[in-house]
């Protein structure tokens, strides 16, 4: 009998690991966790915060494990984008604008925009995900954004290297494969190669710009006088039609009531966090230390055209969106 009972529980066991093995071999969310945000704190219909927070890389991190989160969710009826980013790699940007504007058309459900201290650059791309919905872009009254623009850093330190008697003795199948090199001063071939392909994606964020505020659609005159990779407060932005309200979070989430025909003490608004692991302390403490690995290394030195407020690289690997 007690052999039995052993069999049993020995089973059921068995049987629970293999449940969890499998839910966490489907489970594209990486184990984020709902928080409550504000609201009625049982409801059952809910507005979800999505946070963009930081120098956006390559896209695929904690931002897109909140929208997979969303997305399986039946009972998220609207949706927030929070932003408080200076921008980031020009795929990294594109690809949760993808993601984002992809989740609003499936889910089918308003989205809106709350803007923190800053969203610049990048952080102003992602931000059009809201499509051409009126009354959709709420920045704090502080904000930084605009900076519509690419730009790929490159220095030249070829006049300090022949100073001190340095070669840059480097082997490559072309001279172009060392374009972007700053041992050696830039060809104006070179110059002319690089500025086509900085202009191809300037042309796309403008282009994305206009589906997210359809107002320079008829006006690219006036979208191309903003796109210069100027700054502006709140008000400048309203008053030139690149955000529409000037308001905090709580404002967006009204707005987003409306939208989706919600009663407020019918709604809970929730925000997500991400567990922290043992390689998060790692990272911690090596960031505390000043240590810095190789592949940080060769991420922060790698060439590549930035929708980026700054004019370094990004090397702020521990103030990313991912």
């Amino acid at each position: 009998m007690r052999l039995g009972w052993a069999g049993f529980f020995f089973c059921g066991i068995l049987l629970i690991g293999q449940w969890a093995t499998l839910h966490q071999y489907f489970d594209t969310t990486g184990g984020i966790q709902e928080k409550y945000h504000s609201g009625e704190k049982f409801a059952q219909d809910k507005i979800a915060i999505i946070d963009v927070s930081g120098v956006i890389l390559d896209g695929e991190g904690f931002v897109k494990r909140q929208i997979d989160r969303i997305r399986d969710d039946e009972h998220v009826k609207a949706i927030v984008l929070r932003i408080n980013s200076p921008g980031g790699a020009v795929s990294g940007a594109d690809y949760l604008y993808h993601h984002l504007k992809k989740l609003r058309k499936e889910k089918k459900v308003p989205l809106v925009v709350s803007m923190g201290g800053l969203a610049a650059s990048g952080g102003y791309y992602v931000a059009m995900a809201v499509g051409d919905e009126e009354k959709s872009i709420y920045a704090e009254p502080t904000t930084t954004t605009g900076s519509i623009g690419v730009i790929m850093p490159h220095y030249d330190i070829s006049g300090l290297l022949e100073k001190y008697d340095v070669k840059d003795d480097s082997i490559s199948s072309h001279p172009r494969k060392q374009m972007l090199s700053m041992t050696k001063k830039m060809t104006e071939e070179d110059r002319q190669i690089l500025s086509a392909y900085i202009n191809e994606a300037f042309v796309r964020f403008t282009d994305i710009i206009k589906e997210g505020r359809p107002v320079f659609q008829k006006d690219e005159d006036a979208l191309r006088q903003l796109a210069t990779g100027e700054l502006f407060t709140a008000n400048q932005a309203k008053k030139h039609g690149l955000i529409d309200e000037i308001g905090f979070i709580e404002d967006a989430i009204d707005r987003a009531l409306e939208l989706a025909h919600l009663q407020k003490h019918d709604v809970r608004v929730v925000r997500f966090e991400r567990p922290a692991t043992l390689f998060d302390l790692g990272a911690l403490s090596q960031a505390r230390s000043g240590g810095a690995d190789l592949k940080t290394l060769l991420e922060a030195t790698t060439p590549r055209a930035f929708y980026l407020f700054t004019t370094m690289p990004a090397m702020m690997s521990s103030y990313r969106a991912e």
